[in-house]
């Protein structure tokens, strides 16, 4: 039977605990698990048989974890691991090689700029950031060492909603997987599957918790692309000689990528989630349906509130009728266009410095997707590395502050934005 996203979210990848009649998934707090004799044990190295061995691969509480959100997303598969910077490079890790490259979005998360313009130099790949609105130019970034095109939903910090149909058209045409950061929309406001996404990224430390709890990450996996089409993947194509040359993609067909990710993702990399993270995320998501509908009601109202504010030169929520992006929401996230937004204020890094400090009830941190509404001056903190060319790129100039709205009371979240912006002001 289908199910629907209300439903899925309480029961997909849950069952009563075997063992007690547990209704809640379990906390499976174990580092290992006893074979039931040696020719088990010897199936379990060889994938042959699926089960559990050592919590650094699998543990039962993240294997909901991993059926419910792949569930949500529409997916054939997910791997769960330690944050959601370990997602993008578990994401990554079976596509790439020295000297390859993927062609990545300029509106991402600062964070993430410097992980694919600095860090993954390191292990010998490189990145090429384009303006997504510019599709031709997404195109001819590509070249005969790309291997991945890589963008956010909804990009933070500005809340711009990418044209995926559009970006997925260009991956299938040059043969590629299209990864999507799906963090700051959820699978309840943007399913990246549906319109062309190979594997879909999140930091579950956001909205899928939802309270500020965990940090955690997922990569599902559509279980539609072709691996051994080209001869550019040969990690999920190609003998893996630690297990006696079986082929991933041969083997595995719609899972290869999830079981490499597994078996030699989390094997040798170890970004693993813990049992516990697993057991929060699991809980938020339960309500995640609820908070996604409260998250966009109350950005509805704030940023029209802020739009018309004499001290507020711009707001960039894609719900806003005047958003440039405004006609993507139907089409890519037909319930909303989410809860983080920025606004330029028009004092300048001075009067957003000023604002930040004198908010009372949105907290001051780094981070976003919590029932809490919070801000952040992102120039001077999450995109401080970027240079001034990288900042207005990604929509995180000087001027200009994060906003992630959370589930509160809409009048008082304006009472707190009005006496702050009194203050910034005078």
């Amino acid at each position: 039977m289908a199910y629907g996203f209300d439903t899925l979210q309480i029961h997909a990848g849950a069952r009563p605990d075997p063992a007690t009649g547990a209704r809640q998934t379990p906390i499976y707090q174990t580092t290992a698990y006893v074979f039931r004799d040696a020719d088990h044990a010897a199936a379990l190295f060889n994938l042959q048989e699926v089960g559990y061995i050592y919590s650094r691969l699998t543990n039962p509480t993240v294997a909901v974890l991993q059926e419910r959100v792949a569930a949500l997303e529409g997916g054939a598969g997910a791997v769960c691991c330690s944050s959601g910077h370990a997602a993008q490079i578990m994401a990554l890790f079976p596509l790439m090689g020295p000297g390859k490259n993927i062609v990545v979005s300029t509106r991402l998360y600062g964070g993430s700029v410097t992980q694919f313009s600095q860090t993954i130099r390191r292990f010998g790949w490189s990145a090429t950031f384009v303006d997504f609105d510019d599709i031709d130019a997404v195109a001819a970034a590509i070249d005969d060492d790309t291997r991945a095109i890589f963008c956010e939903s909804i990009a933070n910090p500005g809340g711009y909603i990418t044209d995926l149909d559009a970006v997925a058209e260009v991956s299938n045409n040059a043969g590629l997987p299209l990864i999507v950061d799906n963090t700051s929309a959820t699978p309840y406001l943007c399913r990246p599957i549906e319109h062309g996404a190979t594997l879909v990224v999140h930091s579950a430390t956001k909205y899928l918790t939802g309270n500020g709890t965990v940090t955690g990450g997922v990569i599902v996996d559509s279980g539609t692309f072709d691996w051994s089409a080209s001869g550019k993947f040969p990690s999920l194509s190609e003998p893996e000689p630690a297990y006696h040359g079986l082929k991933f993609h041969e083997t595995f067909g719609p899972l290869a990528f999830t079981f490499h990710g597994i078996a030699v993702g989390l094997r040798d990399l170890g970004m693993t989630l813990n049992p516990q993270a697993a057991h929060y995320t699991l809980m938020g998501i339960e309500t995640l349906s609820l908070r996604m509908e409260r998250h966009v009601e109350n950005a509805k109202i704030v940023s029209q509130w802020l739009e018309k504010y004499e001290h507020v030169a711009a707001v960039t929520y894609a719900g806003l009728p005047s958003s440039p992006y405004h006609d993507r929401v139907a089409r890519i996230c037909p319930k909303g266009a989410g809860g983080l937004f920025t606004i330029t204020l028009k004092g300048g890094y001075e009067a957003c410095v000023k604002f930040v400090d004198s908010l009372e009830l949105f907290s001051h941190v780094a981070n976003l997707g919590d029932t809490r509404s919070l801000v952040i001056h992102s120039a001077s903190t999450t995109h401080r590395q970027l240079s001034p060319e990288q900042q207005e790129a990604a929509g995180a100039g000087p001027d200009v502050v994060r906003i992630s709205i959370g589930i509160e009371n809409a009048d008082d979240l304006i009472a707190d934005l009005e006496q702050a912006l009194e203050k910034a002001h005078s």
